[in-house]
């Protein structure tokens, strides 16, 4: 094995490293106590899970998308222009 090959291997291994760190990193936010889920005013990549278009958590593009949700403490979304209580869902 030459050392363009060594150097293009340690290369890809990093690569998959990170990627599988970033992904173990990305799942779904777990229920602090005391807390509620609020639609609505997530800013992009901040939401806490999954909506209809991406799997994971941090995954909208764009502000306030409709059914990106983040957790909040109870109480403190229905006092949010814009924000949309969670309700009838599994956390």
């Amino acid at each position: 094995m030459n050392r363009t090959e060594v150097i293009a291997r340690s290369a890809l291994a990093s690569l998959l490293a990170i990627g599988v760190a970033g992904a173990a990193a990305a799942g779904p936010a777990e229920k602090p106590a005391g807390s509620e889920k609020c639609a609505g005013i997530a800013k992009a990549s901040k939401n806490d899970c999954a909506t209809k278009s991406n799997s994971c958590a941090g995954q909208v593009k764009a502000d306030s998308v409709k059914d990106a949700w983040l957790y909040l403490p109870k109480g403190a979304c229905e006092r949010i222009v814009g924000a949309t209580l969670v309700v009838n869902e599994k956390s």
